[in-house]
């Protein structure tokens, strides 16, 4: 086999794996990300609320609700981990893809009810992107079966 051919063969590969390792290590991102602002409204609800970009949040017994989206988090973490570690990769794709709903819409409901702009496209509309690239990368990655 020449050196041309070599590095032909390889030059595929290499590009392949490197997109196996990006779409591992966003989802590891993602879903350590998600899970660390879940955690944080489950341990100070009230102050983590703030960061989110909304005008206003429940205080006192009302705050009790943000309990729910710390909950909400936590999963959308352990969601992406579980399917990670057990190498379903391609439902780690599709999972990802619905999971980017949840940014997308909260960044419409902060656009929406006149909250931070700079936090809807900054935090999470970015946040959206990212899951749905990595999303794609996921469910774009070859299987090693030829067609």
């Amino acid at each position: 086999m020449s050196a041309t051919t070599t590095t032909a063969t390889t030059a595929p590969k290499t590009a392949g794996r490197l997109r196996v390792n990006l779409a591992t290590a966003f989802t590891v991102l993602v879903a350590l990300g998600i899970g660390y602002v879940g955690v944080s409204y489950l341990l100070a609800p009230e102050s983590t609320a703030s960061g989110f970009g909304m005008p206003v949040w429940p205080q006192g017994e009302a705050a009790d609700f943000l309990i729910v989206k710390g909950f909400r988090d936590i999963v959308s973490g352990l969601v992406p981990l579980a399917l990670l570690l057990t190498g379903h990769r391609r439902a780690l794709g599709w999972a990802l893809l619905a999971e980017s709903v949840t940014p997308f819409g909260d960044a419409a409901t902060i656009l929406t009810h006149h909250g931070s702009t700079a936090t809807a496209f900054g935090v999470h509309f970015a946040t959206a992107a990212l899951v749905v690239v990595t999303a794609a990368l996921l469910l774009t990655e070859r299987t090693g079966k030829r067609a």
